[in-house]
């Protein structure tokens, strides 16, 4: 595996050199980037690339982050076949069934491991990964993330070659028995209060928790920052298990709604399941994101990955705000300084669950996908 890696800043041009070995180009960039036609220039640069362009609310390349760029990572995969597809969820009835059909056309002899980004405010991430893994073979995973759009959250854009617009979800199959692939996701929020039961809920939006208002109680544990909702949900997010024993999914809040007392999440809420309060620990968001990697490490027996895809979530970037490098720092130092690092922060982060075949969609984690020919 050969990788290439290059930032364009808002005022620059885009200035490459025509590389006819690459094979696939992953392009983060913030969504107003890539409404200026960029696809154009990359076309002719990478000619021979399946070239796939997601926005962000925020980049991620090597050892930093910035906003308004558009970071390229441009891939020569020498003994991995690759697939892509593309679809928009306008032509589907649902996102279950949109998950279902991009996987499906996907589906081949030695297949590794999918990459997946989607529209991260048109699709529903809890759907689009349960279509995901009902179409999926046996020991097949999933990873990605939802696209954003900063702090805006006005519109979000996926797109693969020349077609890069609202709705689309663009996938990757990976293929081959050289590939290595090893993930990890982690939180590192604190929980707090009691685990109180989902009672009234439809699809991403609740409504009750113990048969209560569940704004009503979002706002009594805020105290005063309850004024300054929605945004101040970033600080704390809900987790969420299904069963006694369930594995906790923590769930970003992106609005409120008075007249109804609903919250509006980035994932479903499903009724029955229990639900907790989390808040933001510096020290230990960073410290997930160390362990990311190790995990990723553990899986590689130790040997650092060529590249690792990182997929963090927009409520840890502001709740990290001037500490934000100190995560990517932290997953650097895990890998060491020959693992090219890629990706963005996102409106939702899609990784397998455990050791898990298939994917689960996660907010507010460090996510990390790490490739490695043999």
């Amino acid at each position: 595996m050969k990788i290439s890696q290059f930032k364009i800043g808002p005022d620059q041009k885009m200035e490459l050199t025509t590389d006819t070995g690459v094979n696939l180009v992953l392009v983060f960039a913030d969504r107003t980037q890539l409404e200026n036609g960029i696809q154009i220039s990359l076309a002719h640069t990478f000619p021979n690339a399946k070239i796939v362009y997601c926005s962000t609310a925020g980049e991620i390349m090597n050892d930093s982050v910035s906003e308004g760029t558009v970071c390229i990572t441009a891939i020569h995969f020498e003994k991995t076949a690759i697939r892509t597809s593309l679809i928009n969820i306008a032509n589907f009835k649902d996102s279950i069934e949109a998950g279902s059909a991009i996987v499906k056309s996907l589906l081949g002899l030695h297949l590794k491991h999918i990459l997946v980004f989607a529209d991260g405010q048109m699709v529903n991430g809890s759907d689009l990964v349960s279509g995901m893994n009902e179409a999926l073979p046996p020991g097949v995973t999933i990873s990605g993330g939802l696209a954003g759009d900063g702090a805006r959250f006005e519109k979000t854009l996926v797109g693969l070659d020349d077609n890069i617009q609202i709705g689309n979800i663009a996938a990757i199959g990976l293929y081959g028995e050289k590939l290595e692939v090893s993930y990890s996701s982690r939180g590192g929020w604190d929980s707090f209060g009691p685990d109180r039961k989902i009672t009234k809920s439809s699809a991403n939006v609740l409504y009750e928790l113990d048969g209560k208002s569940a704004l009503s109680l979002y706002k009594k544990y805020l105290g005063d920052l309850a004024a300054q909702l929605p945004g101040s949900a970033l600080l704390f997010p809900i987790a969420i298990r299904v069963g006694e024993t369930g594995q906790p999914l923590v769930r970003t809040i992106l609005s409120i709604n008075e007249e109804d007392q609903s919250m509006t999440f980035a994932g479903n809420m499903p009724e029955g399941a229990y639900a907790r309060l989390m808040k933001a620990n510096f020290d230990r968001l960073i410290d997930a994101a160390a362990g990311a990697a190790e995990t990723c490490l553990d899986t590689l027996d130790k040997t650092p990955p060529q590249l690792a895809l990182l997929v963090s979530c927009v409520g840890r970037r502001i709740v990290l705000g001037q500490r934000i490098e100190e995560e990517i720092e932290s997953v650097r130092d895990g890998f060491g300084k020959d693992t090219a690092l890629a990706g963005f922060y996102s409106y939702g982060e899609i990784s397998p669950l455990g050791s898990a075949a298939g994917c689960e969609l996660y907010n507010q984690t460090m996510t990390i996908t790490a490739f490695r020919e043999l």
